[in-house]
């Protein structure tokens, strides 16, 4: 009796195309589904229901990765003519030729694979980070988009930078790849000077991150146009999950030539990617104009001194 896990295996003659070795390897994916179908027919009715676990070292979960993404796949699962797999996304991003043997895609579906998925339950692809979460296989992506253990993005801006990692990882990133100015204290008073402010583009000026109540914030800075007004804007992230997030508050104030503007918020989680902070105007929001009433000044120069503070609500 074959063992659960065990692999289909058998000696492929050179002399076989393509399209044999696929239909072979799309007849190894209906074996299995087949095979996880009797397993349960065989079991007491009482057991029926329990799916089998394999863990994220076995070799059929591997048939469950995007080979472009590496995301776990999910329905309508495409695959070409010779059998290669990959998602829907990835099916428009390759303009409809396979990665792996450059055959056209098509619209074939993987029928096979989508019905394996229903019978598997997976651990948790953040299991390395300490996620014991173990799924059916469709509710497991589900949980992974929102897993509190996945990787957190760079929240530095200015480059859409690419790395990914934990908040230790993210810190000594960004003090060592990206420069960013770290400081102690849960107050800060900065100073903006721009010598031509009728020049903004969207870019963004200035990240600092701070530390305190052992936990660290970031505070952007940075010049834009809305809509065809040209605007700075300041706001905090905290570099955490949105539930903890909510556990403090901060001020931000601009001021100058007996003028000021303060703006108090609750800083949005680095889950929320830069831009989708300032486009929703979470922040401290100033028009040129106003800048540069504030800076005592109409054309030659931009300066602005921006303060503010973080507490945590009791």
């Amino acid at each position: 009796m074959m063992e659960s896990g065990a692999h289909i295996t058998r000696d492929i003659p050179e002399s076989e195309t393509e399209d044999e070795t696929a239909v072979f390897e799309n007849s190894s994916v209906v074996n299995r589904c087949t095979f996880f179908k009797a397993s349960n027919a065989m079991t007491p009715k009482s057991e029926a229901t329990a799916a089998p676990v394999l863990t994220s070292g076995t070799c059929l979960t591997d048939l469950f990765d995007c080979p472009v993404c590496t995301n776990s796949l999910c329905p309508p699962i495409y695959q070409c003519p010779n059998g290669h797999v990959l998602c829907s996304s990835c099916k428009l991003r390759v303009e409809d030729q396979c990665p792996t043997c450059r055959r056209e895609l098509g619209s074939i579906r993987c029928l096979a694979l989508e019905k394996v998925a229903e019978f598997l339950e997976l651990p948790c692809r953040y299991q390395s980070e300490g996620c014991t979460m173990v799924l059916p296989y469709y509710q497991k992506i589900k949980h992974e988009k929102t897993c509190e253990l996945r990787p957190y993005y760079c929240p530095y801006a200015g480059s859409e930078c690419p790395t990914i990692g934990d908040i230790p990882t993210l810190m000594a990133h960004l003090r060592n790849d990206h420069k960013v100015d770290m400081h102690d204290g849960c107050s800060f008073n900065h100073r903006y000077v721009k010598s031509n402010p009728h020049e903004v583009e969207n870019a963004t000026w200035m990240l600092t991150v701070f530390n305190c109540f052992e936990q660290h914030f970031c505070l952007h800075f940075e010049a834009f146009v809305l809509g065809k007004e040209p605007v700075y804007m300041a706001f905090l992230r905290f570099m955490g999950e949105e539930i903890e997030a909510n556990n403090f508050r901060y001020t931000l104030e601009v001021g100058g030539n007996n003028r000021r503007m303060v703006w108090q918020g609750i800083p949005r989680s680095i889950r929320d990617s830069h831009r989708k902070v300032r486009d929703s105007y979470d922040g401290l929001i100033i028009y040129r104009d106003v800048a540069l009433s504030f800076s005592g000044s109409t054309s030659k120069e931009l300066k602005l001194r921006v303060t503010g503070r973080i507490w945590k609500e009791e």
